[in-house]
């Protein structure tokens, strides 16, 4: 494995993700020479521009590393990025150092106490949650979030007081999480997804139990109540549930609305927690902030930190993200792409804005997932008012024949329902008088956003 003292340069091939420009900034500030390539241009490269660390957008050899370079450089690479692409080739074949980021990611945890966060849903809100949680108490963190924190405007924290913890999100997209070996983990969900990995649900969940099987021995698993993981294979560890509905470990009790905020107590195995208040929106994100806050105090945040530094909690940017409040239209951006995720979004707007009409623009994310779960996005998109739903963003996928957003509307018992394009937004809306805006999907959804807001801006909502 890589030695980071020796190396000079570190090479990104997909810089622009989520997960990897949390390791350019990372690889950056310890003092390494950073740059790599992306496809498309997007904030969070320019975001790395501004930070002085290059970002290129075409399969340039001129632009990569020379040989005279191999031995001091690393090139860091995502599963998207495919074995014919000219750079991953010329890299490959001239034998640099080449890692996935679930390995580098994997080292750079090894040592630390680590602090993961898997589930299919979740799992970012609750890695910035807990990583605010410890940032803002005595015991500190670093942390390498999936999204964007609103509270520190980045996907990447620095302890000031070389605290030995690190927040991390354990994706368990390509099986990357079992890179890692924590000493406390959490699991939000283990819905049916990636199917295209694991073949089925089954193998999935096995993958879920190897993670858990990889906690260190003496460490702690903080579980969803009601999930269905095999912990047999690791029995050297405490075991805890939450929840913010049924009876568990770790649950939210006497929850209130007052004034859009949530106001609850924490029932813990240590005792209870009073007067807690989570001014980010949705229930879902109560149960997170559960999670979080459990996670807070197994590792030594104190009852009075947690209750002043969750109050202080802005949120991540895509996440119930609400991006305009007019008399007429609040507009909510979330990244929600999966049936599940897409349900907990919608009534979670239903019930902060009853009676309010919903109109939701959906973005399906692979076509894998869109053939898998065709039935369920249609019955989720069921729950809105009016739904527009845009074609298939890709990802890293070819098209699968018979497979796009028309199958997802044919099973819709919804009569207001339109496919669209993305090129048809923002003029599309003036069809429309939503009193809640939703736009939902991982792909490139987000770019709609910003012309969204200036629509409503220019049309006087406000």
């Amino acid at each position: 494995m890589i030695e980071i003292e020796k190396i000079k340069r570190v090479y990104l091939l997909g810089i622009g993700g989520i997960g990897m420009s949390a390791l350019a900034r990372y690889f950056r500030f310890i003092g390494k020479v950073v740059d790599g390539y992306d496809k498309t241009s997007s904030s969070l490269t320019l975001d790395l521009e501004k930070e002085d660390i290059p970002v290129h957008y075409s399969d340039d050899l001129q632009k990569v590393p020379t040989l005279t370079e191999k031995d001091s450089t690393v090139v860091i690479y995502t599963p998207a990025v495919p074995d014919n692409f000219a750079e991953f080739r010329y890299f490959r074949e001239n034998g640099f150092s080449m890692y996935k980021r679930s390995a580098v990611l994997g080292l750079l945890t090894s040592g630390k106490r680590c602090i993961a966060i898997a589930g299919t849903h979740g799992k970012t809100s609750v890695t910035t949650m807990t990583a605010h949680l410890l940032k803002q108490s005595h015991v500190d963190c670093s942390a390498f979030m999936g999204g964007i924190s609103k509270n520190y405007g980045t996907n990447l924290l620095l302890p000031d007081n070389n605290s030995p913890y690190i927040v991390v999100e354990a994706d368990e997209f390509d099986r990357s999480f079992l890179r890692l070996h924590p000493e406390l983990a959490v699991i939000t969900w283990m819905d049916a997804d990636h199917l295209d990995i694991y073949g089925d649900h089954e193998t999935m969940i096995k993958a879920f139990a190897e993670f858990v099987s990889q906690i260190q021995d003496g460490g702690t698993l903080l579980l969803r109540k009601g999930l269905n993981v095999d912990c047999q294979w690791n029995k050297n560890i405490r075991y805890f549930t939450y929840s913010v509905d049924e009876e568990a470990d770790f649950q939210a009790v006497q929850i209130m609305i007052i004034d859009g905020a949530y106001h609850f107590n924490l029932k813990t195995p240590f005792g209870e927690i009073t007067d807690l208040c989570l001014t980010y929106p949705g229930l879902m994100n109560v149960e997170n902030s559960v999670a979080a806050c459990g996670m807070a105090l197994l590792s030594g945040v104190l009852p009075d930190e947690i209750r002043a530094s969750l109050s202080a909690y802005t949120g991540v940017v895509r996440r119930f993200d609400v991006r305009y409040s007019g008399k007429k239209t609040i507009y909510i951006d979330d990244y929600a792409h999966h049936p599940r995720e897409l349900e907990a979004t919608i009534k979670s707007v239903r019930d902060l804005y009853p009676g309010k009409r919903l109109t939701g623009i959906f973005q399906p994310h692979l076509f894998s997932r869109t053939k898998d779960f065709a039935d369920d996005f249609a019955a989720a998109l069921d729950l809105l008012d009016d739904a527009l739903v845009m074609e298939i963003y890709p990802a890293r996928e070819l098209p699968i024949e018979g497979v796009d957003s028309g199958i997802i509307l044919d099973k819709m018992k919804l009569t207001s329902k339109i496919r669209c394009q993305k090129g048809e937004f923002p003029d599309i809306l003036r069809k429309y008088q939503p009193g809640i805006l939703l736009t939902l999907g991982a792909g490139d959804i987000d770019r709609l956003v910003d012309p969204i807001v200036a629509y409503l801006t220019e049309t006087g909502d406000v």
